[in-house]
């Protein structure tokens, strides 16, 4: 089984691979084969793969937090119920009973902020997602003109080496 780490190292080294696919080779064309495209196709797999894992852990704590805080809530019902009937009995466990709302109320207020910061770090995280997103259309449309302008000169090129050619036969 691949360790956290070893699919992140994985990741990295297919993202650079990816990286240099489109490098340029002397002559000036493009370096492309199969194996190169599979490895893009596995890079944007394990990405998918990893945004998907993130969002289903970003839910898992999304709920825990709602069950907590739904716990949290029946637990402070159930106690102020708890307390009414106690100080109507005059009860020994007066102490008690406040020291545990004491702790609830404690608890409730370290609740709110964890709610806020999952808040606060699902839209840094969809911020994140979004910057990332521009950047790589701008980096296809880069690679995109890249090639035009490649093609373009390859082109030029060859018509200047047809006549020079052209001379050369004309010298003869």
């Amino acid at each position: 089984m691949t360790t956290p780490k070893q699919m992140w190292e994985q990741q990295q080294s297919q993202m650079q691979r990816v990286k240099n696919s489109g490098i340029i080779s002397c002559n000036g064309s493009p370096i492309k084969d199969d194996k190169e495209e599979e490895m893009s196709r596995s890079a944007l797999a394990i990405f998918r793969a990893k945004e998907e894992e993130i969002e289903r852990k970003k839910m898992e704590v999304r709920n825990k937090v709602h069950a907590q805080l739904g716990r949290v809530e029946e637990a402070t019902k159930r106690l102020a119920e708890i307390r009414e009937e106690l100080e109507a009995l005059t009860d020994p466990m007066r102490k008690e009973v406040g020291t545990i709302r004491k702790r609830i109320d404690a608890v409730n207020k370290e609740l709110r902020p964890l709610g806020q910061s999952c808040q606060k770090k699902e839209r840094e995280y969809k911020e994140a997602l979004e910057a990332f997103n521009e950047k790589n259309k701008e980096k296809a449309q880069l690679v995109t003109k890249l090639m035009e302008l490649v093609g373009e000169s390859e082109k030029m090129r060859m018509r200047k080496l047809e006549e020079l050619s052209k001379n050369v036969d004309t010298v003869k």
